[in-house]
């Protein structure tokens, strides 16, 4: 795959195509930050800060969260989707981990709190991406013969 077809946009809004992939951009993003505000909230409200290590990861996916769901928002871009599948991916199985086997001597539980909507919101946020991402890379019948990529800036 050549990398600077990740850079490719939705295209054309006024395209079927290019309207979900940005509303998939746009929810991708939404969901995203209801999960880093999720996090937070444990970490905040919840003490979550006060467990040595995970408190500090709390901290960070909410942050990083935030900042990425308004990256991918912004930019619209595959390689934001990409990012963004990736951080939801690595968020829900750093959440499965810890309550099958415990992470930093911290094990969680599938009755803590949020914990099902959280894990409900990383799938919402990887399905969304991968649409939104899947879209930006295939090309319309009509440019894949002039090998064009269309974009919306």
């Amino acid at each position: 795959m050549n990398l600077k077809r990740l850079d490719q946009g939705p295209g054309s809004l006024s395209e079927p195509r290019g309207v979900v992939a940005t509303c998939s951009f746009v929810a991708g993003g939404a969901s995203l930050l209801w999960s880093s505000y999720v996090h937070f909230h444990l970490w905040e409200s919840l003490g979550y800060r006060h467990i040595a290590t995970i408190g500090t990861l709390f901290l960070v996916q909410s942050i990083a969260g935030v900042l990425l769901a308004l990256l991918a928002i912004a930019r619209r871009r595959a390689w934001t989707a990409v990012l963004g599948f990736g951080f939801a991916l690595l968020t829900m199985l750093g959440f499965v981990v810890s309550v099958t086997h415990g992470l930093f001597g911290f094990k969680d539980a599938w009755s803590a709190p949020f914990a099902h909507q959280a894990l409900v919101l990383e799938l919402l946020t990887m399905g969304l991406f991968a649409v939104a991402g899947a879209l930006c890379l295939v090309r319309a019948p009509q440019d894949r013969g002039a090998g064009a990529s269309v974009t919306l800036s």
